[in-house]
């Protein structure tokens, strides 16, 4: 890269009622392996309380600007949306409120230093861009360690953030650096191939580009900030966009190449999670059916601490971090850890259930916060998944889900790409809830009409719908406040080779050695893993399974329909699917009956 000096750029505000050290340098204390000539130094900002004293430490660090604040979005950012800023919890609206992380005033007041940190080639960091990498876990570690070492710190530091703030969390845990004391990764992916970019191996190329170009690459460091609407230029000085672009990598361009898990550009497995021994609080959003929910869940299974917990809520994607009745869950959590005062028993070996599940029963509506924290009721749980499960199978048919696995085989089948069957449950004659891990059993085979000479493949799209009794479906609050269904399940056939079979979820390994070859008219019996999910049936209500060939919703950021990973040419024809016999097709849900 063209290396830009790193200035002294600390400025100390006393003016607020805490004290506000701005672009405070860091040492990272090793170098990236893609460091190149990088001065291998971040810039935070540091929010402490006045009083003097020792305080636990809550650390952020990631792409999106540490200046880049709530209000200064609102006033110069029309890509900023104004009407989600409007539905922030006005307790939690500040100058200092930054996206997805924990608003100073707030914390500083409850005691807490906030450290928030530009990651390595972002806003006022210096050096090469490679954000979502190992290299991003090595410079939070770094940066970690550095605030534990401090004048005000205690010595205790907990994270806390949403989104990417959250997924990393899981990634730097593993590595313990010295003074992690707790963690609270809300809404946050822990497998980047399997919950992000490769759904069921089928590449999901709009999110990740939208966040990319939106959030990263506009806060790049060196990047001419002409227009106001990213904050200030990098001080050191301004790089060419060439020199810009040899300075970053793009996540897209090498999540295309990256078809399998074991590439190499995927980095989950150098952090496992079970590694992780600090207390634990995820969080997961039953909404999140197609970014982080599945990994919040995993990253509570895996991990190998002895206090860990697993919420879960409801609500879109921006808002649930700042409601009132969560971030007294998060104080509460964190100050039994960081602070040693545990009112609630946090710390104390059984006395909290591990699980706090929110139950999605009735019709909230959509994007409907008050009418969901109203309407979806709490229960508690002492393990995950919930032992009393009663897993049922419910057997395709001509265009039905039948309970009793019918003796004769047929086939069924829908043109692809584009086509879909669906398939409808009697209504239920009582009230039935469902948690936990389903998952469709699918007997497939392509007939591609005339010989073509491209390798062919079949991806499968399935979403389950929750229907009224007048026939109208009940849709959920998606991640971006789009309506979604009760849950998705994807796999592409040539990667869905079973590697681990007892395993509760990830049962396929996506590695280069374990590709299928797709061959037409052969049939191929497939595991689709759908995503974690909650939802209460009631009497004379019915559920609906869709089987698809392509995506199958149309709000939200989440689309499969990169040209490359989807030639047309490689899945036109027809899918045929077995029902009956010996091939029957299935889905198999986990019913929870109620306590005696």
């Amino acid at each position: 890269m063209s290396a830009l000096i790193p200035k002294s750029l600390k400025e100390v505000d006393t003016s607020e009622e805490f004290i506000v050290e701005t672009n405070v340098t860091i040492p990272l204390a090793t170098a990236p392996p893609d460091a190149f000539d990088d001065p291998c130094v971040v810039k935070a900002n540091v929010y402490r309380p006045k009083a003097e004293g020792r305080y636990p430490v809550l650390v952020t660090y990631g792409s999106s600007p540490k200046f880049f604040t709530i209000e200064f979005l609102l006033t110069n950012g029309p890509r900023f949306n104004p009407a989600s800023y409007a539905e922030v919890n006005p307790k939690h609206k500040s100058a200092y409120s930054a996206w997805e992380t924990p608003d100073p005033p707030f914390w500083t007041g409850n005691g807490y230093v906030v450290v928030r940190a530009d990651e390595r080639g972002t806003g006022q960091s210096p050096g090469f861009l490679n954000a979502i990498s190992a290299s991003t876990i090595h410079g939070f570690f770094d940066v970690i360690e550095w605030a534990s070492e401090q004048v005000w710190s205690s010595g205790k530091v907990g994270l806390l953030g949403v989104s990417y703030y959250a997924m990393t969390q899981w990634f730097v845990a593993s590595k313990r650096p010295k003074g992690l004391a707790a963690i609270v990764p809300w809404e946050g992916f822990s497998d980047y191939y399997r919950d992000v970019v490769r759904h069921g191996g089928i590449l999901s190329n709009t999110f990740i580009k939208f966040w990319y170009d939106r959030q990263v690459a506009s806060n790049q460091y060196g990047r001419d900030r002409k227009n106001p609407e990213w904050g200030p230029n990098s001080p050191e000085g301004v790089l060419f966009e060439a020199e810009l672009r040899r300075n970053r990598r793009v996540p897209l361009e090498d999540v295309q190449k990256a078809l399998y898990r074991d590439d190499g550009f995927y980095f989950a497995d150098q952090f496992p999670l079970e590694n992780i021994e600090c207390p634990v609080l995820s969080v997961a959003n039953w909404g999140g059916i197609s970014v982080h929910l599945k990994g919040n869940v995993r990253g509570y299974v895996k991990a190998g601490s002895k206090f860990k917990y697993l919420r879960f809520i409801t609500g879109r994607h921006d808002l649930p971090f700042y409601y009132d009745q969560e971030v007294a869950v998060q104080k509460s959590f964190l100050d039994a850890f960081l602070k040693g005062k545990d009112d609630y028993g946090w710390s104390v070996a059984g006395k909290v259930p591990p699980v706090d599940l929110c139950l999605r029963r009735g019709n909230a509506g959509v994007n409907d916060a008050l009418a969901e924290l109203a309407a979806f009721p709490r229960r508690m749980e002492n393990e995950w998944p919930v032992a009393r499960t009663e897993y049922t199978n419910f057997y395709l048919t001509e265009d039905s889900l039948v309970k009793a696995k019918p003796v004769s085989e047929s086939s069924l089948r829908y043109q692809a790409p584009g086509g879909a069957l669906m398939f409808y449950t009697p209504k239920f004659s009582a009230e039935t809830e469902i948690t936990g891990h389903p998952s469709v059993h699918i007997s497939v085979s392509l007939n591609p009409g005339d010989a073509s000479p491209k390798p062919q493949d079949i991806d499968l799209f399935v979403s389950l719908h929750h229907i009224d009794s007048n026939g109208n479906q009940i849709s959920y609050t998606g991640t971006t406040g789009e309506a979604v269904p009760i849950v998705f399940g994807w796999q592409r056939v040539s990667l869905s080779k079973i590697t681990n079979q007892s395993a509760l979820f990830d049962k396929q390994s996506y590695k280069a050695e374990d590709v299928i070859k797709v061959v037409p008219n052969q049939v191929y019996d497939v595991h689709v893993e759908m995503w974690p999910t909650n939802v209460v049936i009631e009497k004379g209500h019915q559920l609906m399974l869709k089987v698809a060939s392509s995506d199958t919703h149309e709000g939200g950021l989440f689309f499969h329909n990169d040209s490359g990973d989807r030639e047309e040419a490689r899945f036109e024809g027809w899918n045929s699917i077995c029902v009956g016999g010996d091939r029957a097709s299935l889905l198999r849900l986990p019913i929870i009956p109620a306590r005696e």
